[in-house]
């Protein structure tokens, strides 16, 4: 935990050479996870101490040329406030926030899609909405809820690449390609404009899931 600001920093530097070098303008998203502890009355963590790790991290990524400030995969949105108040604190960069809807439609928490996009929307981020979670028709379940609670906002949606299952290589997701090309479609057509694959997601998914965004289906 001594090394937060150099390890996040020097993260940012690998990708912000490899955004540099591709061909076509490419942005990198400085990703802040979840603490790892319950904040209080729940568990140790004050408040005030997760919005000081948050910075840490957050600093560390936006002097690494990070161009945004990426919170995901949270279950209590108390956790994304001192995130996105420590993000703040330390940088002018834009921030998103997405939680993770995996327990019965509703994050480890209890929050529910419509809960977080009300919450979200109240501080000044860029782009709000769901990633990670149990299987993809609750992510795009998610997705309706938050477009209809703010239709005005704009929404992220990265789910995993299906269900994922112990197999001869390890862990491994069902969800092909083409399974996550036709979500790419749903979750837009559902009012998600920034759509991307997070766990099991490979260059494969996210090739078909571009091509399948730039070639809608009417």
């Amino acid at each position: 935990q001594d090394r937060v600001y150099e390890f996040n920093k020097a993260a940012a530097e690998v990708a912000r050479q490899a955004a540099d070098a591709a061909d076509r303008p490419v942005l990198v998203a400085g990703s802040i996870g979840p603490s790892g502890e319950l904040l209080q009355p729940m568990g140790n963590m004050s408040y005030e101490q997760a919005v000081a790790a948050f910075a840490e991290q957050a600093r560390g990524l936006s002097d690494g040329g990070a161009d945004l400030l990426w919170v995901e995969t949270m279950s209590d949105i108390n956790e994304v406030r001192a995130a996105v108040e420590g993000a703040k604190s330390v940088s002018d960069l834009p921030v998103v926030a997405t939680m993770s809807f995996d327990t019965n439609g509703r994050t480890m928490m209890g929050i529910t899609a419509t809960e977080a996009a009300e919450a979200m929307a109240e501080l000044g981020l860029a782009a709000f909405g769901a990633n990670c979670g149990n299987n993809l028709p609750d992510t795009e379940a998610a997705i309706v809820a938050m477009h209809e609670a703010k239709p005005d906002a704009l929404l992220v949606a990265k789910a995993n690449a299906g269900i994922p299952r112990w197999g001869e290589d390890g862990l491994e997701y069902d969800g092909t390609p083409d399974v996550m090309a036709n979500f790419a479609r749903r979750v837009n057509f559902a009012g998600a404009s920034l759509i991307g694959g997070c766990c099991g997601s490979s260059p494969a998914h996210i090739g078909e899931m571009r091509l399948a965004l730039d070639n809608p289906v009417p």
